[in-house]
C-alpha cells in the first residue's frame, strides 16, 4: 500500500509559476513509477508527466518544455514544476504511483492512468489570465 498527498496547488496569474509535491508513504518508494495526471472539469483526466524508478521523465506533448517532473527518494517526494502557466493549465492535479514494470514496455505505458494503483487525493491549480 502507498498513500500519496499532493501539496503546493493554488491561485496564480497567467505566466506564473507553481511547484507541486507528493509525498508518499507505505511502501518502497524507489521502486515505484510515479505519474502526474490532471482533469480539468468538464474533461477527461489526462497524463501530464511520469518519473521512472530509474529517474526517467516523461511528459505530455501539451507540458513538454513548460513543465519539469524530479524526485527525491530520500524524503519520498516527486515534484511537479509548472513554469509559464496558461489557463488552459487550471486543473485538479493528482499524484499517482505504481510499481516500475520489468521489463520496461515500449510506447506511452506510463501514460496510462489505469496502470497506476495508487492516487493523492488531488490538488487545485488555477491560472488566471
Amino acid at each position: 500500500q502507498v498513500q500519496l498527498v499532493e501539496s503546493g496547488g493554488g491561485l496564480v496569474q497567467a505566466g506564473g509559476s507553481l511547484r507541486l509535491s507528493c509525498a508518499a508513504s507505505g511502501d518502497t518508494f524507489s521502486s515505484y513509477v510515479m505519474g502526474w495526471f490532471r482533469q480539468a472539469p468538464g474533461k477527461e483526466r489526462e497524463f501530464v508527466a511520469a518519473i521512472s524508478a530509474w529517474h526517467i521523465t516523461y511528459y505530455s506533448d501539451s507540458v513538454k518544455d513548460q513543465f519539469t517532473m524530479s524526485r527525491d527518494n530520500a524524503k519520498n517526494t516527486v515534484y511537479l514544476q509548472m513554469a509559464s502557466l496558461k489557463s488552459e493549465d487550471t486543473a485538479v492535479y493528482y499524484c499517482a504511483a505504481r510499481r516500475q514494470p520489468r521489463p520496461q514496455p515500449g510506447g506511452n505505458w506510463y501514460a496510462h492512468s489505469d496502470e497506476y494503483a495508487y492516487w493523492g487525493q488531488g490538488t487545485q491549480v488555477t491560472v488566471s489570465s
